[in-house]
């Protein structure tokens, strides 16, 4: 191999094609994104924050009326 050809090898990009490539798939609509239940991610959040919550509240209730947690304050 001479010095020439690496010369015109290291000229081209070795990644031309997926250039071109990525060239053409830009002006191709991307397809919409999925969303969960038509929620955002902010949305799903507070959903399951909320869901969060309400098992810790009801998980307690639970404690105190079958009697296995006895509140300090009683």
């Amino acid at each position: 191999m001479s010095i020439e050809e690496l010369r015109q090898q290291a000229g081209e990009s070795p990644f031309a094609e997926e250039e071109a490539n990525l060239a053409a798939s830009s002006s191709v609509k991307k397809p919409y994104k999925v969303r969960y239940l038509g929620m955002t991610p902010f949305q799903t959040f507070i959903v399951a924050a909320l869901l969060l919550l309400i098992a810790c509240l009801l998980s307690t209730f639970c404690l105190l009326a079958t009697g296995k947690v006895v509140p300090s304050f009683l």
